[in-house]
């Protein structure tokens, strides 16, 4: 792929303090981006994150996903401080600290993982698609951080799941929507990833994710990490893709091309 794929563009990453949020900031600059804003709750985290990719081409912005006004400043920031928003990629996730199955599924903590996941989806893509269309941004791209619990069953997370399974029904509805404005809608949809987030499923190094991925997964050898992911969300975010739309981009190593139960 072109190493200068995104250049002179301006990006978003919400939830991008760390893991997946903060490999795509990376990696977006590598191919060439102008400007990237990391959008996150965690307001040092963030801040640091900024400096390690590059105070001269990365800043940040505190900003709670579900939360409409705050999501409106930072598009409205974006824009106003770097001329323009061409790519927004919305990462920001929770998964709940139990297991979450049905028969005993705790509302609170499943109304708190839908919030973020699939209200803070929404949010982001209204606001981000509304000043794409307002700048007149042909050629704009959002990518929306799904998961393979989005495109199957889980004996477990209920509704971390059930609030993926949302993400990609907005993003396929946005796709259809967008067209018309030259706007593109994608997902990404990774299986486990070594990340802090996944380390509240048991899941938190590459040693236990090939535990209890690997038997899973028809690519062996591997572990899934935040880089590969960052790559095929910069594909989706470039010119490479500018056809792809209403898309979701699994990247699993083969895990959801297995008959159930293999």
């Amino acid at each position: 792929m072109a190493a200068n794929k995104l250049a002179g563009k301006v990006a978003v990453v919400t939830g991008g303090a760390s893991g997946i949020g903060l490999a795509a900031a990376r990696a977006f600059v590598a191919h060439g981006a102008r400007a990237v804003v990391i959008a996150d709750v965690r307001a040092d985290e963030g801040r640091a994150a900024a400096l390690s990719v590059g105070p001269d081409v990365c800043s940040f912005f505190r900003c709670d996903v579900a939360d409409e006004d705050q999501v409106r400043s930072l598009v409205d920031h974006t824009a106003a401080t770097h001329g323009g928003l061409d790519v927004f990629f919305i990462n920001a996730g929770v998964v709940s600290d139990s297991e979450q199955t049905v028969l005993n599924l705790d509302l609170d903590k499943y109304e708190a993982v839908m919030r973020v996941n699939a209200r803070g989806t929404a949010v982001c893509l209204k606001h981000a698609a509304r000043k794409m269309v307002e700048l007149g941004c042909v050629g704009g791209a959002i990518v929306c951080n799904a998961s393979v619990m989005g495109d199957r069953g889980a004996e477990v997370h209920t509704d971390y799941g059930t609030s993926k399974h949302a993400v990609v029904g907005l993003a396929r509805s946005a796709a259809v929507q967008l067209g018309r404005h030259g706007i593109r809608v994608n997902c990404v949809s990774p299986a486990a990833v070594p990340t802090a987030l996944a380390g509240r499923m048991g899941l938190g190094t590459a040693e236990e994710v090939e535990a209890a991925m690997g038997p899973y997964t028809s690519l062996k050898g591997a572990v899934l990490t935040p880089k590969h992911v960052a790559e095929a969300v910069a594909f989706l975010a470039s010119g490479e893709a500018g056809f792809v739309t209403g898309h979701n981009l699994v990247v699993d190593g083969g895990l959801t091309g297995l008959p159930s139960g293999e």
